[in-house]
């Protein structure tokens, strides 16, 4: 695999010519005329889509208005519930609702239920689509039925990609999808477009997974897809099938990239025809001369079966590389480990070396990720006659859809995996965030889905347990139960791979899936649950702030998992209330009844109260701000706390990561870096003001108290440096906050408070 370190010129699809020195009159030479980088950026794919979707008429300044909706039933209640607070009417596209996260509805008693009684009563009224649980992962039923050439989706899940069948595809926070259902629009900067040029063919047991594993090991930890769109050219792209594809394109949102697009061919084609929608192909190809800001080449017959280790995706190994040093990889993991664990539990994996080999717990193979047909048709040859053993290993199968799960069904694929010890299972999301298949405490996992973050398998740390994932291929997952929980790669295994036709059948959906087929009705009412809460009231930017920093997060990167865990917190996704008192609870406990005391403050601010009373070691910050500002107080000033994380965001869409905090009196996160465009996104939709400062300067510790004079005029101007000062020692200790781009929208949005009041206003 090769990074280029300057942008590639491609030609005619098959020809790479990199941006240096000379690369003008080589471009002159070999297409007979000059070409200019402005006029070849025009030619990706991802160029004509965004500009057949932009609203602004400068392809510098994109306001995307999307084709299509989706969101799944931990993540559309707080969106419609938003949308309805700020006028929402009717869907004004097809909005798709799917219960495959909250799919156990013995988890929290009714809750899980109340919410889907919810979508279901909201699709009604508002005209959309409601996918019942264990009919299909989101991101599956997106594919066979909402994807098409040249269209644009936004779903509220971070995997929203479908870039393999033609779709650009993007992952973002509720708040931006509340912003498509109100007529609003998408905006961001052009992003820059990197090549993936791929060539030769994957070796026999080598799968999508591997394949994305190569490709996120590389590009994660130097940001080089950063918050860009991946386009897949080359000739190798036509080396794989339709499910290959799908299988690299969802895992790209674990490089941080924006989104992704693949040429299309007669295999994408095919899977229109397949699934009942021949007029949905478009093929797509960029043109003769096309540039890239960046591109990564990849030999697809040098990809060997991977395993990315606790606890990151780009965490990776080959598994022959693994097993030839695995006591020093090992090693090496604990030592990560605890970085990520901040030594709260004793880790350790090398208890799982037996004689030599790494044995592990537990195979899954799940998800948007690994419950593709041809993913199961695969681990199902290599199991054929074989058994997993009666020892701790257990295998679970989670087709991704209940059409897959039917041709499985029907081609033998479940018969010959129930007879292994195997348990083949419904449509589910659960195992990729924390919500089935739990393992045992110091249990190993691997599985083929999405993500390996720290507790996300579902243990929890606060309770003294500790479980790792690795993330790996389907096949090789298979290998490692036909070797009865041994690591063991499926190019060490001879296997006779029938390669099954995959047929589609509808009838199910036809049969229980409510299509609206996007008639609203108002006269329907929505049904509301117990657990079902409005947003609690949010106050606009005031003059002055007060921050108080109520938590210091100094590792690498904090993912959305660590702001706000996944799991069994799930239940109270439509319960601001009740899910905030989960904020940082995995990482710092003491979090929230910090955030709490502060905002006891702005509480009494907003009733009218003195905040020095309802905090009072705020008389003594106050006292040391007046010294320089006397005319801070009543009525130009808000009290909050805020976080500082080296790097948080990384991860999820949730966009509760950032609500989270607000509900908690939150203004404010200061970084060095924020790890995606969603969740410094989330941020903005939620009120809170997104602050950078420099790498290594750190002039506040956890505790201290922040004071940002003219903050609303800063904002209101614009402005990207921002004085701040620390409350230290009796004075002033004065520093500077950056400020981002922001648009004119994002702008408002953060001085009225959040994106209710933005859109009530």
């Amino acid at each position: 695999m090769k990074l280029y370190e300057n942008g590639v010129y491609l030609i005619n699809g098959t020809e790479l010519v990199e941006d240096v020195p000379g690369a003008a009159e080589r471009m002159k030479a070999k297409t007979g005329r000059e070409v200019s980088r402005q006029e070849a950026a025009k030619q990706t794919i991802a160029y004509s889509i965004l500009e057949s979707h932009n609203t602004s008429g400068n392809m510098d300044k994109l306001k995307i208005k999307f084709d299509k909706l989706t969101s799944h039933d931990i993540t559309y209640v707080g969106i419609i519930q938003t949308a309805r607070a700020s006028g929402l009417e009717k869907f004004p596209v097809p909005y798709v609702l799917t219960n495959c996260h909250n799919s156990l509805c013995a988890v929290g008693g009714t809750i899980n239920e109340d919410d889907h009684m919810y979508g279901l009563s909201c699709a009604k009224r508002y005209g959309g689509v409601y996918v019942p649980p264990h009919q299909a992962v989101i991101h599956q039923y997106a594919r066979e039925m909402l994807a098409e050439g040249g269209a644009m989706i936004l779903g509220s899940d971070s995997h929203t990609r479908y870039g393999a069948l033609g779709t650009m595809a993007i992952g973002e926070g509720g708040p931006e999808l509340v912003k498509q259902l109100l007529n609003k629009t998408y905006d961001i900067n052009m992003p820059g477009v990197v090549g993936v040029y791929l060539t030769g063919k994957p070796r026999t047991g080598v799968g999508p997974q591997d394949v994305a594993l190569a490709i996120i090991g590389e590009v994660f930890g130097c940001g080089y897809v950063n918050n860009k769109v991946m386009e897949f050219v080359g000739p190798g792209v036509s080396s794989l099938s339709a499910d290959f594809r799908i299988g690299i394109d969802v895992m790209t949102t674990e490089t941080t990239c924006l989104s992704s697009i693949w040429r299309t061919d007669d295999e994408i084609k095919d899977f229109y025809a397949i699934h009942g929608r021949p007029e949905d192909y478009k093929e797509l190809n960029p043109g003769p001369v096309a540039y890239y800001d960046g591109m990564i080449e990849i030999d697809l017959s040098a990809i060997k079966p991977m395993i990315a280790m606790p606890f990151h995706p780009s965490n990776t190994y080959t598994i022959e590389e693994l097993n030839e040093n695995l006591l020093d990889i090992l090693d090496d993991c604990e030592k990560k480990a605890q970085v990520s664990l901040d030594g709260a539990v004793p880790f350790t994996l090398k208890d799982k070396v037996r004689d030599g080999k790494l044995y592990v717990d537990q195979g899954i193979i799940a998800g948007c990720a690994g419950g593709g047909f041809e993913n199961i048709c695969a681990a199902a040859d290599i199991l054929k006659g074989a058994s997993i053993g009666p020892d701790e290993f257990t295998l679970s199968v989670y087709p991704a859809s209940t059409p897959i799960y039917m041709e499985l069904v029907k081609n033998g694929s479940v018969a010959a995996l129930m007879e292994t010890g195997a348990i083949v299972k419904t449509a589910f999301c659960g195992p990729c965030f924390g919500a089935g298949d739990t393992p045992g405490n110091n249990g190993f996992s691997i599985r083929h889905s999405t993500r390996n973050f720290p507790n996300r398998e579902g243990s929890k740390l606060q309770n003294g347990q500790i479980a790792s994932v690795a993330l790996m291929d389907a096949r090789s997952i298979a290998a490692t139960a036909a070797n009865k929980g041994y690591l063991t790669a499926a190019t060490d295994m001879d296997v006779n791979y029938t390669n099954p036709r995959y047929f589609f059948d509808g009838k199910i959906y036809e049969n229980r899936v409510f299509d609206s087929k996007g008639v609203a009705d108002p006269g329907q009412e929505v049904k509301f649950g117990p657990n079902i809460k409005d947003w609690p009231a949010m106050s606009p930017l005031p003059e002055n702030l007060v921050l108080k920093v109520v938590s210091e997060i100094h590792d690498p990167v904090t993912t959305t998992d660590e702001l706000i865990p996944s799991g069994e917190t799930s239940s109270y996704r439509s319960n601001p209330l009740g899910l905030a008192e989960f904020t940082l609870s995995r990482k710092d406990p003491a979090y929230v009844g910090r955030a709490k005391e502060v905002q006891k403050a702005q509480k009494a601010i907003e009733a009218g109260t003195c905040p020095l009373e309802a905090l009072p070691e705020l008389k003594d910050v106050m006292a040391v701000v007046h010294t320089r500002f006397p005319e801070a107080g009543e009525g130009n000033l808000g009290v909050g706390s805020t976080i500082f994380a080296v790097k948080p965001g990384d991860g999820s869409a949730r966009e509760q990561a950032a609500s989270c905090q607000k509900v908690l009196g939150g203004w404010a996160n200061i970084a060095n870096e924020y790890a995606t465009k969603r969740y410094r996104s989330n941020l903005i939709n939620w009120g809170m003001l997104p602050f950078l400062i420099p790498e290594g300067e750190l002039p506040f510790a956890n505790g201290d108290y922040l004071f940002v004079p003219d903050i609303k005029k800063a904002i209101t101007e614009k402005q990207t440096d921002i004085p701040a000062y620390v409350v230290k020692d009796g004075g002033l200790v004065e520093f500077t906050l950056k400020m981002g781009e922001l648009t004119e929208d994002e702008r408002t949005i953060i001085l009225k408070g959040c994106l209710i009041n933005y859109y009530r206003d």
